[in-house]
């Protein structure tokens, strides 16, 4: 019958709703109407009660609606490593501590036990997307799906031997059968995940380039990270590795390049040019003392910017909130302009931008009609949060991720009043604890 209520699946009503797209807007008082998954509107509160009949409605009252956070850059197992082996530079960490402790305990249990982890996480602190960079990419996979949460894989490339693979041609062949095993798949994509110039040889980046190119996958890796990678590039290849892989035709709108802290103004517009997407994680690079992403010269430059954690291991924590903020405020510092990445940017780097490094951009990253509901709610009638003059600058300067209260990704209410709805808290939390006495006597 015309005229009447249209059924939907659900209506979510907020204080204020900041959909990122347009940057910086802040709508009050409006409704998010959602059907099998998908956001179908977005509209003042008493439209929606006209127009919608939800099987659910959820009326959140003070808090502010956002698109889920997107963490462009994890190693989400090594949470299981958090703290382990703190105040180290980073090939110190990684040659002495990190790789020879995951020579002894990488496995597919490892990578399970310390992706529910993460997940569990992530989800109390708003991030809905991940992008994974770590081995045994096809258990990730599984246990991000398992419970229903976005992600993108990284597929590992590397020039040494690992649990995961003998070889670089058992790398790039079970690179290849993962991803034609996630095609199409609703939360779960992939992307290869070379780790770095400097352990990734020229002809192992020329396959990558290749494959990339025939699968149309993105290409995920670490670069000028720190001023010894360029040192060493220089001497070991007589060029800086952001020319060494624009010769192997790999600066292009498909690179995700994380950590970025070593640029000329040259390469800024090269990667410009170019579309790369470049991931700010601005307290790993600050505890590795690796350097300084000069993020508002890439954000002027045009180039598309993201915001990663990093993982556990070398930050301790997942949370984007906190990495928003510390990315806001190093921006200012670096650039020495208190105008630099305001808050709105930094909001936009966590969601859209994420998103956009992705190839996700269509689906999510903002709150519009069409994209799919990765919805968080965070409450600002807290005493951190009072009083509220500028939604978009509380959020990013003043909002701990406690304050994160109901989670939605696909429409599918994963966290509820702070309550995890898939995960079981007290098994995840003995099972971290049973790996730090396994990995403590090695």
């Amino acid at each position: 019958m015309s005229g009447q209520p249209l059924p939907v699946d659900l209506v979510l009503r907020a204080r204020w709703v900041v959909p990122v797209q347009p940057l910086g807007q802040v709508l009050e008082d409006h409704a998010v109407v959602v059907h099998e998954g998908a956001v179908v509107a977005l509209l003042p509160h008493g439209e929606a009660t006209a127009r919608f009949a939800p099987a659910e409605r959820v009326d959140l009252g003070e808090h502010v609606l956002v698109p889920g956070l997107v963490n462009a850059h994890t190693h989400n197992p090594m949470t299981l490593l958090r703290g382990m082996a703190d105040d180290m530079p980073l090939m110190t960490w990684l040659r002495e501590h990190i790789w020879p402790v995951e020579a002894r305990v990488l496995g597919p249990e490892f990578v399970r036990d310390g992706v529910e982890l993460a997940i569990a996480e992530m989800l109390r602190g708003g991030t809905t997307c991940a992008n994974e960079n770590y081995f045994f990419p096809d258990v990730a996979a599984a246990t991000y799906r398992a419970h229903g949460f976005r992600a993108v894989v990284g597929l590992p490339i590397i020039e040494f031997p690992s649990a995961w693979a003998r070889d670089t041609d058992e790398y790039f062949a079970r690179a290849c059968e993962l991803a034609d095993a996630l095609r199409g798949d609703a939360l779960i994509g992939a992307a290869f995940a070379p780790h770095a110039p400097y352990t990734v040889g020229d002809a192992s980046f020329a396959r990558v380039r290749l494959l990339a190119d025939q699968l149309d996958l993105p290409v995920h890796l670490h670069l000028h990270e720190t001023e010894q990678e360029i040192r060493d590039s220089v001497r070991e290849h007589g060029v800086r590795p952001l020319a060494r892989l624009a010769g192997m035709g790999l600066l292009n709108d498909r690179l995700i390049a994380v950590h970025m802290t070593q640029l000329t103004g040259s390469e800024i517009a090269q990667c410009a040019q170019a579309g790369v997407s470049v991931v700010h994680c601005p307290e790993s690079n600050l505890k590795l003392a690796s350097g300084f992403c000069p993020a508002d010269a890439l954000h002027r430059a045009g180039v598309n910017l993201a915001i990663g954690t990093d993982g556990c291991a070398s930050n301790n924590d997942l949370d984007m909130f906190g990495e928003m903020r510390t990315a806001a405020l190093l921006a200012k510092a670096v650039a020495q302009d208190a105008s630099a990445m305001d808050a709105a940017s930094a909001l936009h780097a966590a969601t859209l931008g994420g998103a956009r490094a992705l190839g996700l951009e269509s689906r999510i990253g903002s709150i519009e009609p069409g994209k799919r509901a990765d919805l968080v709610a965070v409450r600002m009638d807290e005493l951190e949060t009072q009083p509220l003059y500028h939604v978009v600058s509380q959020l990013v300067y003043a909002t701990p991720r406690a304050q994160v209260s109901d989670v939605w990704i696909e429409g599918r209410r994963l966290l509820q009043d702070r309550h995890l709805t898939t995960i079981d808290r007290a098994a995840v939390a003995q099972r971290a604890r049973q790996w730090r006495q396994r990995i403590a006597t090695i």
